[in-house]
């Protein structure tokens, strides 16, 4: 049986993908992924959920990045900022036996160049999405949005996450329109740190294996 992939999206920027991320990682012993790195070179998100679980890079768990681009931007247009043209067919996903977490950049509607999106790379790889949600003014439209263009290019969608603290009239409204399984929660932490991501993976496990069914 092919190992288990799974594409870690969120309904805009800034929603918690990287913490979403890292505890996949923790819990299913998977590999990790991303495609496209817009800025902050010195402290990537694969050095973050690196670090978060006690790994130190280079490690044969963590794949490089196919884009890594200097300047903190939509990735269309940090590589033109830096002179190089983003296609479809770089992105190779990383061979492993083991479970393999693709970590995406903002939305799903983010630019990778003058026409093709994340949207267009989800499509193209076809793997299941792990949707994090978080609750602001707004939330509700974005995820459903969200989950509308999934459905619309018949991407797979795995479930929701949600991250920060519970609001349950945003978060039923969402779980009755989308027909989604929420996956698990994340609670509002307020630091980001090895022993944290290492405590609450240990405490989300079960349910984590149980709901991606692995």
């Amino acid at each position: 049986m092919a190992p288990k992939q799974f594409f870690v999206s969120g309904i805009s920027t800034e929603v918690g993908k990287t913490v979403c991320s890292a505890l996949l990682v923790n819990a299913l012993e998977a590999d990790y992924w991303k495609p496209v790195q817009s800025g902050d070179l010195h402290h990537t998100d694969t050095m973050k959920v690196a670090e978060w679980n006690g790994l130190e890079l280079p490690h044969p768990r963590f794949h490089q990045e196919t884009h890594r681009l200097v300047t903190p931007m939509s990735p269309h247009a940090a590589a033109a900022i830096d002179g190089v043209q983003i296609h479809m067919d770089d992105f190779k996903v990383p061979e492993t036996q083991a479970p393999l977490i693709i970590e995406g950049a903002g939305g799903l509607m983010v630019p990778l160049n003058d026409d093709d999106t994340i949207l267009d790379l989800m499509a193209d790889l076809n793997v299941p999405v792990v949707l994090v949600s978080r609750n602001y003014l707004g939330s509700i439209n974005h995820t459903l949005l969200s989950v509308a263009q999934l459905k619309q290019r018949q991407v797979p969608i795995a479930g929701i996450v949600f991250n920060g603290p519970v609001n349950p009239s945003t978060e039923s409204v969402i779980e009755h329109m989308t027909q989604l399984p929420v996956l698990f929660r994340i609670p509002e932490l307020d630091h980001v740190s090895l022993p944290t991501v290492r405590a609450l993976a240990e405490q989300l496990r079960p349910k984590i294996r149980q709901a991606l069914n692995i």
